[in-house]
């Protein structure tokens, strides 16, 4: 006996509040990445451009979010039965890829200018680090207010907050500059920008990575829900357990139990996917809202292909 799916797709990932605020975030993130990008070719700054480049990746992540705040509400079709929700974790696969190329021409460049040094103005490096933290701290505070409702806004906010520490580097390179004309600051800014960028980078890759290979969420153990499940009444034992990430904040599973025969003639079956689909949603870390399960008399798995865990 199949069934008991429960399609919570609506999720609201920030509502129309939250799509407000990281469009704005957007628009002055975008603004600032235009302006740095003039100031990277002025100044000749490297920790201007690896800041400016990080900056870009995080444009590309607010602009994924925003777009991921109309996706996930589109209809599932016959043709993508999920939607467009792995739309964003490509993206930030991309994102990840992206930012460990940055980071290693840094290294190459930061190894090169060692050898020949380029004279960087610190006034203007100190005035473009100020406009782009002058920026964030707006942007900042545009998306404080609702950064606890959903893990878009979250996310946007976290990519915010690493621009405005990328911002403070930049400062701090054009007053060293500027005050005590020591040129080697823009290579110390520029591997300190480059130090906050692979880690996030890693973390990126390493999460895209989960999902698109279809891994358990971290935060739940299958062995816990296992043993769960089979506590129910009249659940004798279950197999062919698997869960994964769908997008943001959306997880799904599925699993083969078997139950006590007699539950297919006297009516339990419908009150045992009840108290399973409220188990997998309420009762562990990751709210398991999309569960699909099959009831099965014992013995049934005998005749199923021996591949089931």
């Amino acid at each position: 006996m199949g069934g008991g799916h429960v399609h919570a797709y609506a999720h609201a990932h920030g509502g129309g509040a939250g799509t407000t605020r990281i469009a704005i975030a957007f628009g002055i993130t975008a603004a600032l990445f235009a302006a740095q990008v003039v100031g990277s070719i002025v100044t000749g700054s490297l920790a201007l451009l690896v800041d400016t480049v990080h900056m870009l990746t995080d444009v590309a992540g607010l602009g994924v979010a925003l777009g991921a705040q109309a996706l996930v509400r589109r209809p599932p079709s016959g043709r993508r039965t999920w939607g467009l929700v792995r739309v964003e974790v490509l993206a930030a696969a991309a994102q990840a890829a992206a930012l460990l190329i940055v980071a290693l021409v840094v290294v190459v460049e930061g190894v090169r200018r060692l050898g020949e040094p380029t004279e960087v103005p610190g006034p203007l490096l100190l005035a473009f680090g100020a406009v782009g933290l002058v920026g964030n701290l707006v942007a900042l505070a545009v998306l404080a207010g609702g950064r606890g409702s959903s893990l878009n806004l979250r996310a946007a906010f976290l990519e915010v907050l690493n621009d405005a520490i990328g911002s403070v580097a930049v400062i701090a390179a054009g007053a060293a500059i500027w005050l005590w004309g020591f040129q080697q600051a823009d290579l110390i800014a520029s591997a300190l920008v480059a130090a906050l960028i692979v880690p996030r980078s890693v973390v990126l890759l390493r999460d895209s990575g989960r999902i698109l290979l279809e891994a358990a969420p971290a935060e739940l153990d299958l062995d816990d829900v296992r043993a769960h499940l089979e506590q129910q009444p009249h659940v004798l034992a279950v197999h062919d357990l698997h869960a994964s990430t769908l997008g943001t904040g959306s997880h799904q599973l599925t699993a083969h139990v078997v139950v006590e025969e007699a539950c297919f003639h006297d009516g339990h079956a419908p009150r045992i996917l009840d108290a399973l689909q409220t188990c997998v949603a309420e009762h562990f870390p990751v709210p398991l809202e999309h569960a699909t399960f099959q009831l099965e008399p014992p013995g049934h798995a005998d005749h199923e292909r021996p591949t089931h865990a």
